[in-house]
């Protein structure tokens, strides 16, 4: 791959001609045309936070530099942002004033063309450190995904879009990674993460691909569509939709897709999950994450709930009276190795060599707390199990 060295170009060389989309959430173009910022594989703008953005201003206005920053040189004569692309859309933004910000002036806030003259000049003339690399794709893509990329690292979906960009990942950006999509609320209310940081395309993804996101998207980089994934998509929401009414947190971010592959066969009343749901929600016993596969696996699984165990100042204070007792009366202090006919109906076993154990499952209505815990030895505390 070669590269070329550029230091002539200034900030304000780059800023002519530059076009943000709010929308899309992205710089278009720069340099007279002649400079794409942000290529289709790239990620969304993410530095429109009132904080990065001032920053790369506050930088320019300060002297300091801005670091390296790399084009790519297209066969049709086109430069392509391949990194640097954050802090060209925060300078061009703010010296066009595309969708303004301002920076901090002796107290005040200053937009571009009301700072002084002189500071207007420190930014447009500031110079660029810019290497304009050529090279076959698969070079660019390697390169792009090895240089030490400045800010805010490239999340994994991000390193995927660039390695497998084409049609499809064109095509899906602009469905799973478009904050103004009609449909991102509800999606958001079952997937974790920012869209502009992939977060719902990957989702998407492993879903679709159980899991092979690279496989998938190699398999499908020049698909002209993205029917299938779009479908099962939609599919997976639509199937939650119907077997659950609750819309709170705890459903967001839960392995949905594995979920779907297990359970969607099977038929559910959305009145009595809603009901149970509701109950194990108001359950200070158990953790609230777990309760939705608990309902579609039948509850007969009673670990996923992941039922709150003995605190240390309850295990001791029922130690302490198992082992009382047992001592005046001779026997063990397990319980169960006392009505034995062996060597430890009679033994005293340590604390460490013992487990905390509800005397009623949880499972079967038994609280987490000391009325209902018992001291068993850990060789009857694992045998004991659910019954």
């Amino acid at each position: 791959m070669k590269t070329t060295l550029h230091t002539d170009w200034t900030v304000g060389d780059v800023c002519k001609g530059f076009i943000y989309d709010k929308n899309e959430g992205k710089g278009l173009f720069g340099l007279g045309g002649k400079l794409i910022i942000q290529p289709e594989y790239q990620r969304n703008y993410i530095y429109g936070d009132g904080k990065k953005d001032v920053a790369v201003v506050e930088s320019l206005l300060k002297g300091y530099p801005l670091g390296l920053i790399y084009f790519v040189l297209n066969k049709d004569g086109m430069l392509e942002v391949l990194d640097g692309q954050q802090r060209i859309t925060s300078f061009a933004r703010f010296v066009n004033q595309s969708w303004p910000f301002a920076v901090e002036r002796n107290g005040k806030p200053r937009y571009f063309n009301s700072l002084d003259a002189d500071e207007q000049k420190k930014i447009t003339d500031a110079k660029l450190t810019i290497y304009v690399c050529e090279g076959d794709p698969s070079e660019i893509q390697e390169w792009f995904e090895t240089i030490n990329i400045a800010g805010v690292p490239l999340v994994k979906q991000e390193l995927r879009n660039a390695a497998y960009h084409g049609p499809f990942v064109n095509r899906a950006r602009a469905v799973f990674s478009n904050t103004a999509n009609a449909n991102m609320n509800r999606w958001q209310t079952y997937v974790k993460g920012d869209p502009k940081r992939q977060a719902i395309l990957e989702t998407a993804l492993d879903w679709v691909s159980h899991g092979d996101i690279d496989g998938y998207m190699a398999l499908h980089r020049n698909d002209a569509g993205i029917d299938e994934l779009k479908n099962h998509f939609e599919t997976v929401i639509d199937w939650i939709d119907s077997v659950f009414e609750y819309t709170g947190s705890e459903v967001c971010g839960l392995e949905w897709g594995r979920l779907y592959r297990q359970y969607h066969g099977n038929a559910y009343d959305k009145d009595a999950v809603t009901k149970r749901v509701d109950e194990l929600m108001a359950d200070t016993q158990v953790s609230s994450r777990g309760i939705f596969e608990y309902i579609l696996g039948g509850e007969q699984d009673p670990s996923l709930l992941n039922v709150r165990v003995f605190d240390e100042k309850t295990k001791r204070a029922v130690y302490a009276r198992q082992t009382n007792d047992a001592a005046a009366k001779g026997i063990s202090n397990c319980p169960l190795c006392a009505i034995g006919h062996d060597s430890n109906s009679k033994r005293i076993y340590k604390m460490t060599e013992m487990d905390a154990d509800h005397v009623t499952a949880w499972s079967r209505g038994g609280a987490t707390d000391e009325a209902n815990c018992q001291m068993l030895c850990k060789t009857h505390n694992r045998a004991k199990g659910n019954r």
